[in-house]
């Protein structure tokens, strides 16, 4: 499982730019509360040396896939959530986690820990909070 900033970060596939070539269907791993993405640490060599040769032939784009053999289901295995999965229900995990560890750190009395978590739990709140108000306009 990776963390960013208090968070499981989902696994996603997406598109990258390596100076002027577009890299598609590259596994990564993005933070539901700060947004930060970054290559799945399972293919992040080869992701490297794919965009390095890719840049170097003058390539405009490349996809991944056609390069790289990974099964999709063991390179996102370890993660908690997923890209496809319903929004509102990645949000709730993502802070029913953060509750779990909040109450961890209350226990080992880790002040600096807990105060992370609090601020992360009060933005994925309001994230919760937008994704209901967004639910209910589309009703």
């Amino acid at each position: 499982m990776s963390f960013c900033c208090g968070a499981s970060m989902i696994g996603t596939k997406g598109t990258l730019k390596h100076y002027r070539t577009q890299v598609h269907n590259v596994p990564l791993l993005f933070c539901p509360v700060c947004h930060r993405v970054e290559v799945h640490y399972k293919v992040e060599n080869e992701y490297e040396i794919l965009a390095e040769y890719a840049h170097g032939d003058g390539a405009s784009e490349i996809d991944f896939q056609d390069y790289v053999l990974e099964d999709e289901d063991t390179i996102f295995e370890n993660c908690v959530n997923h890209e496809n999965e319903d929004p509102f229900e990645m949000v709730q995990s993502q802070i029913d986690m953060g509750l779990d560890l909040l109450s961890i750190a209350k226990q080992i009395q880790d002040e600096k820990w807990e105060g992370e978590l609090k601020k992360r739990l009060a933005m994925l709140s309001q994230r919760k909070l937008k994704l209901k108000q967004k639910s209910s306009k589309i009703r």
